[in-house]
């Protein structure tokens, strides 16, 4: 069978945003590379793997980023159209606060479908404190006090890789207790709300105003057996105003995270706390700016690579 295989040129900031979309379109498989990452991976104090990488690519910083994704040959026209469309209304949504790039685009027509288990084999179970996010694919054993969150291979949105969604998890199994009702603001993969579960939460509500997003979620529920549990809808916050969350979590850009600042408590317990991530270090003080304003009190700050995640409470609480 034959596919096309689609490169986008962005950057660093904007590649999660570039794959999500493609996401949207494809089972095939979507990659990102990025040298900034094998830079990093070079500085770490924690691993000598690229003792042999060539000492001119870490002269500098290098900003393009290639973002690639498979469609079928039949109908890739209409495909990319639309993945080109949906990446140029993201660009336009974010006002100018993300850097994209030039998103210069290449196609070209692979033949064959060796590649799609070779991206496979790059993706390994992911150890977040308790959570161990392992790909559906994958037979993994828990160990003592390990609880597995499994994600399906075609449904991305948030796997655990991306230092966003990473801290995120970390930080819920601080605050997750027995019998707490946990809220996931921009549920993605639903991996925030299944973490919840798994974590002992008696009640997780999810929303997503992306309608595949809803439907990754429902079915990651499903595959973990926690959808008795879970309450997956299509908007933007939860529209019951009486349901109140003992955690709430919004994995989301500073920008989405400042519009919803006046919303978001609504549905937070004076005693709860909310979680907020995917802030970078440019949108920080207009994100706790925004929810100061708006009655909370910053509890808790953690940086993970390039991003900040930040704690919240209600000031009376």
């Amino acid at each position: 069978m034959k596919y096309i295989e689609l490169t986008v040129h962005t950057t660093t900031e904007a590649s999660e945003i570039l794959a999500d979309i493609m996401w949207n379109y494809t089972d095939f498989g979507v990659t990102i590379c990025d040298i900034n990452d094998i830079i990093a991976l070079q500085k770490s104090k924690d691993t000598t793997y690229w003792d042999y990488m060539d000492d001119d690519l870490t002269a500098g910083t290098p900003s393009d980023v290639l973002v690639k994704c498979y469609v079928e040959a039949d109908s890739a026209n209409e495909t990319i159209r639309s993945i080109l469309e949906d990446i140029a209304t993201a660009k336009e949504n974010c006002g100018g606060a993300l850097p994209f790039g030039t998103l210069e685009d290449t196609k070209r027509e692979v033949d064959g479908d060796d590649w799609i288990d070779v991206w496979k084999k790059h993706f390994r179970p992911i150890h977040l404190g308790r959570i161990v996010v392992v790909p559906e694919w994958i037979e993994y054993e828990a160990k003592a006090d390990e609880l597995i969150v499994l994600l399906d291979s075609n449904m991305a949105f948030g796997t655990g890789e991306h230092e966003t969604t990473s801290t995120c998890v970390e930080l819920m199994q601080e605050y997750v207790t027995e019998n707490s009702v946990c809220i996931d603001v921009g549920c993605g993969s639903g991996i925030l709300g299944i973490s919840a579960i798994k974590l002992g939460a008696a009640k997780a509500y999810l929303t997503d105003i992306d309608e595949i997003a809803v439907v990754s979620a429902k079915h990651n529920s499903e595959l973990n057996g926690t959808a008795d549990k879970t309450v997956v809808a299509h908007s933007n916050l939860l529209d019951d105003t009486e349901i109140q969350g003992d955690v709430m979590m919004a994995n989301i850009t500073g920008e989405i995270l400042v519009m919803l600042a006046p919303s978001i408590p609504k549905n937070l317990k004076l005693g709860g706390v909310l979680i907020l991530s995917g802030i970078i270090e440019s949108r920080l003080a207009m994100v706790k700016e925004a929810y100061e304003a708006v009655g909370m009190e910053l509890v808790k700050e953690r940086r993970k690579g390039e991003w900040f995640a930040l704690v919240w409470k209600h000031k009376n609480a």
